[in-house]
């Protein structure tokens, strides 16, 4: 653990169990996350099959990765890096099947949705806005597991919209597709109903990475629980004050709830900034001291 400063040397250590990382900007978390990981290899013999590391893009987790790969080159092998969206992928297309020709594509997920749409009796002013905003709202029932009858939709009235989440959802259902939310939705059920399916991955995944762990939502976290359990070995890495993915369901207060649901979790602090002089470091101080 050369070169760690305290607290990163704190983080990188913790073996079992949850753990809570805050990590400001600049402040070495994809250090951390990748140093963890060869301890845990090197210090700790866990088989690197044994790890899995999320992050929330394609860049991210192959970033993650090389610095893993610079780091720990003797055993490269083995430790899985992904995003929420590739990994609960993987998990359906072990236990359905799916390929890759099974997710919607944009254009035709577009025109389902316009094709509901003309079959209402709504009069809308702008029809690319509107099918925009009910493809999000789609998206928020799915991402907060709302009951489809106790959403209240901004768009239109309770049953338009739920009779056009409905025909949506049979439409994707009778060409056999899914979307990205139905991916996490459909991996949670999965995990959820099929005990044998949940313990063989609980099994293969013995210790769970986060990154940006912020920006997670509900229906994502619920799915790292089940994954998790019985070890609850999840060590997570966030910062509250840095959430951008709101628009999409992420909830940062989820990184709350993850110390109410883990209560005897270890908590590190991540305080020092190795990307910004000092003085920009208490300027932004100051403007988000009352947060």
């Amino acid at each position: 653990m050369q070169g760690l400063n305290d607290a990163q040397r704190q983080a990188v250590s913790h073996f079992e169990g949850p753990m809570l990382v805050l990590a400001g900007p600049g402040s070495g978390k994809t250090r951390v996350i990748t140093e963890r990981v060869r301890y845990l290899i090197e210090e700790k013999n866990v088989p690197p099959a044994s790890i899995l590391v999320i992050t929330f893009t394609k860049a991210a987790a192959m970033q993650m990765r090389e610095r893993y790969l610079s780091l720990c080159s003797s055993h490269s092998g083995g430790v899985r890096f992904g995003t929420f969206h590739a990994i609960f992928f993987m998990i359906l297309k072990y236990a359905y099947h799916y390929t890759a020709d099974n997710i919607v594509r944009d254009e035709v997920r577009y025109d389902i949705l316009r094709r509901i749409l003309h079959e209402t009796d709504l009069e809308i002013q702008d029809e690319r806005e509107f099918l925009n905003d009910l493809e999000s709202e789609i998206s928020r029932v799915k991402g907060e597991r709302i009951e489809l009858s106790n959403y209240y939709s901004p768009l239109c009235s309770n049953d338009v919209f739920q009779e056009m989440f409905q025909k949506y959802q049979s439409a994707l259902g009778q060409r056999r597709l899914i979307d990205f939310d139905d991916m996490l939705v459909y991996c949670y059920e999965l995990l959820e109903k099929r005990q044998d399916i949940r313990q063989m991955w609980q099994q293969q995944f013995r210790y769970i990475l986060i990154d940006e762990f912020q920006d997670i939502s509900k229906i994502q976290y619920d799915v790292v629980r089940l994954l998790g359990e019985p070890c609850h070995n999840i060590f997570i890495v966030g910062d509250d004050d840095q959430s951008i993915y709101g628009f999409r369901g992420a909830k940062p207060d989820i990184m709350k709830q993850f110390l109410r649901d883990y209560p005897n979790a270890g908590k590190c602090l991540l305080d020092v900034n190795y990307r910004c002089a000092q003085g920009i470091v208490q300027a932004a101080g100051r403007v988000i001291g009352k947060n």
